[in-house]
């Protein structure tokens, strides 16, 4: 066997072969930490230890097959097929199918993604007469969420004076009666939701020590990835299941903790070492990925954080070059800038647009970049868009699955009941969902026994609805002679799914069919990848019960990519994390943008923000350029705007400014001015930027005054036309206009509000 141990560094070595006891593996941007993980595991089964008894979580689908596929090119598949590798819902997920019935739960429950949850919760808030622009279904499902994340269920939230004065203060004192009917309503379902799927494993190992034992024995070795991004629930599970052998290995990088939004705690490894004092750290600093300056920039940012575990990334890599700075007056202007940034440096260097990347603080930004890509023609992505997944047709068909799985799933089974139309209307459902909510049983159990529970409909809604009860019966029954792939086809074709969809006669509904001939695909291509990985037994071929389960716990960071990928990638921060691209834009550095106005209150909200910042800034291997607007329309209203305190944290030597030469006066004739402009050194300096695109006389220390009390006669100067003498004054408050004379181009007439003047006398 190759000796693999050879491809490490030093660090990198020490951290792979150290594997007894508690670890934390402190790795910095772009310095190999999925390559230590993988690494340390191989060693492990090399080493003779069990794979049965090795755990590894992650936090996306896609990190835990880049790894198990690394760990097979390492040591081959014998073994490292089964380790027990996987996020931490789809492993929790895996261990509930097996001791739910613990919980009083069967072992085909269904998993509810978010928008099932946001629909039962909708309908709840509908149910209780509630005003869904006060319970707004969004808020109140994060609200719940963050419960869960915290470990507290409906009867602690109930109870906690602190989280009650919380709701009411915000008119929404209701919240834990929603609460305590939607876990009510996922119990009556056979359903959990992605919080419970940890809440429910962590209360497993809490109430049933038999069980948290079992476990205990027999995961010997823990790895957990991205340890900073752990919330509540999840710590407390790792911890329970290392408490015996403690042979835990955490990697992660406290500096990239972004997520406190999601229930990430920070404090989960910053305080390691209070929990294993015999801990052994080890620090991964030096970075592959990006250059000199970049790396440089980086470090400097980060050192304004006070909390952090203290390390000095470094790289051998090229010096590259400096950070590029573009300054706008307006949003719009600043997606031209950098969209004409883009094209200079495709059509210069050659370069494909997968090799861009604009990174936002938030999904709105994106409007301006993706019009001003389009002028030229310059093909993008949007990451966080509509998934494969969350598409109407396919939606629709899934719901037949988790139905014909778990008839009690009262989602599923309402989205399927009338799709395609079998005249049950609202009022028939409304009947049906009283009944059910009066008998404390599922919908289910009232369509197959109306007579018994009194269901109050005609012979005729009668009839339709034991029609769809016998249909999903047959297609259970089929499931159980039939592979996954022939059974979902045999669902999507008996259903009239494909038949509604064809009679459309339309390029839309041609694309739906073909949308649902891909799902069936994907079906049969995880049936195939079972055989297969069972040396073609088609008995161990995937089920639609195991399908479902891998489709529930999809995530946006797996998304495949469709068609050509040859695209310049547009996404919020937060979604780019652990990608790299060669050229990095950061837009919108503007104080209450980036940071966030909510996060600039307390000094952890704002040392948030700030590691927000550094995730960026490492996502580049060649160039970052960051950019900002002076104005922009938020919420409707316009307003402008300084630039953000991060830039200013930024070294000046590392900063790509032009020299005060490079300011332009008033050309002659009808030439137009020269666009574009950055922003000054930083440090103890001007906030105000070097602006290139001056036509008149104005100095680079412009500052405009308020232009509340201006009146005709007075002389002006402006940032673009120079020196002037106000000729009028009209209008009021926001619609107050001006008309000045200015020496360099005539008369101008200027709203006040968006025109920056400096009152001279």
């Amino acid at each position: 066997m190759k000796d693999f141990l050879k491809d490490l560094n030093k660090e990198q070595y020490e951290a792979v072969v150290n594997f007894e006891g508690p670890s934390m593996i402190i790795a910095g941007a772009g310095s190999g930490k999925t390559r230590v993980l993988t690494y340390r595991i191989a060693h492990l089964l090399d080493k003779g230890v069990d794979p049965f008894q090795v755990l590894a979580l992650t936090f996306t689908n896609k990190a835990a097959r880049e790894m198990k596929e690394r760990v097979i090119q390492l040591i081959g598949d014998g073994e490292a097929r089964n380790v027990w590798m996987g996020t931490f819902h789809s492993v929790f997920a895996k261990i509930l199918r097996i001791e739910g019935h613990h919980l009083g739960y069967p072992s085909h429950f269904t998993i509810y993604d978010t928008d099932d949850s946001k629909k039962l919760i909708r309908n709840i808030i509908k149910e209780m007469n509630l005003d869904p622009k006060v319970y707004v279904p969004n808020y109140v499902r994060s609200r719940i969420s963050m419960a869960k994340s915290h470990l507290i269920g409906p009867e602690d939230y109930a109870a906690d004076p602190e989280i009650i004065t919380a709701d009411e203060s915000g008119a929404k004192p209701l919240i834990k009666e929603i609460y305590k009917s939607y876990n009510a309503r996922l119990k009556r379902s056979d359903a959990m939701d992605f919080d419970d799927l940890l809440f429910n494993t962590y209360l497993l190992f809490h109430s049933f020590a038999e069980v948290l034992y079992k476990y205990q024995q027999k995961f010997r070795y823990i790895l957990v990835d991205e340890y900073q991004d752990t919330n509540q629930a999840q710590y407390l599970i790792v911890k329970k299941l290392a408490a015996n052998t403690e042979n835990i290995c955490v990697v992660g990088d406290d500096a990239q903790s972004i997520y406190a939004f999601r229930g990430a705690n920070i404090q989960n490894i910053l305080n390691f070492r209070k929990d294993y004092p015999d801990y052994k750290l080890f620090k991964l600093e030096q970075n592959y990925r990006s250059t000199k300056v970049i790396v440089s920039a980086a470090n400097k940012v980060i050192t304004f954080n006070k909390e952090q575990i203290k390390k000095t990334v470094w790289t051998d890599n090229d010096e590259g070059e400096k950070i590029g700075f573009i300054k706008a007056t307006s949003d719009n202007e600043e997606g031209k800038l950098v969209a004409d940034a883009i094209f200079s440096t495709k059509m210069n260097q050659q370069r494909p647009n997968r090799d861009f990347a604009i990174l936002y603080r938030t999904n709105a930004q994106s409007r301006s970049m993706e019009e001003s890509l389009r002028k030229l023609n310059i093909p993008y992505r949007i990451y966080g868009g509509q998934s494969f997944y969350n598409r109407k047709e396919i939606k629709d068909l899934l719901a037949y699955f988790r139905v014909v799985i778990n008839p009690n799933d009262e989602e599923a089974l309402q989205r399927s009941i009338n799709t395609p139309s079998r005249g049950i209307g609202k009022t028939s459902m409304q009947h049906i969902i009283v009944t059910a909510d009066a008998h404390n049983v599922s919908m289910w159990e009232v369509i197959n026994a109306p007579q018994k529970y009194a269901l109050k409909v005609n012979s005729g809604i009668l009839n339709k609805l034991s029609v769809y009860a016998t249909l999903i019966k047959s297609f259970a029954a089929g499931m159980k002679k039939k592979e996954a792939y022939e059974t979902a086809k045999l669902i999507a074709e008996g259903s009239g799914l494909i038949r509604m969809l064809r009679e459309e006669e339309t390029p839309e509904g041609l694309s739906r069919v073909e949308n649902i001939e891909e799902l069936l695909n994907s079906v049969k291509e995880f049936s195939e990848q079972g055989a297969e990985a069972n040396e073609g037994d088609l008995e161990s071929q995937g089920s639609l019960e195991e399908f479902m389960q891998e489709v529930a716990l999809f995530t946006d960071a797996d998304k495949d990519e469709e068609g050509d990928n040859d695209k310049v990638s547009l996404m919020t921060i937060h979604a780019a994390k652990g990608l790299e691209f060669p050229f990095v834009y950061i837009v919108g550095l503007e104080e209450n943008l980036f940071p966030s106005v909510q996060s600039i209150s307390t000094r952890s909200d704002l040392e948030e923000e700030r590691r927000l910042f550094y995730v960026a800034l490492t996502r580049a291997k060649k160039k970052v350029t960051l950019s900002y607007a002076e104005s922009r329309y938020r919420w409707g209203q316009f307003s402008f705007s300084e630039p953000s305190r991060f830039l200013e944290e930024i070294d000046e030597s590392l900063l790509d400014i032009p020299h005060k030469t490079a300011l332009k006066t008033a050309p002659s004739g009808n030439s137009q001015p020269e666009k574009g402009s950055y922003y000054p050194p930083s440090g103890k300096r001007n906030l105000k930027p070097v602006n290139t695109s001056v036509t008149g006389t104005a100095t680079t220390d412009f500052q405009a005054d308020d232009t509340t009390g201006l009146k005709a006669g007075m002389e002006v100067e402006h940032p673009k036309f120079g020196k002037g003498k106000v000729v009028s004054v009209e209008g009021m408050g926001p619609n107050k206009k001006a008309t000045v004379f200015f020496n360099s181009t005539g008369n101008k007439n200027l709203l006040l509000r968006f025109a920056k003047l400096k009152i001279l006398k």
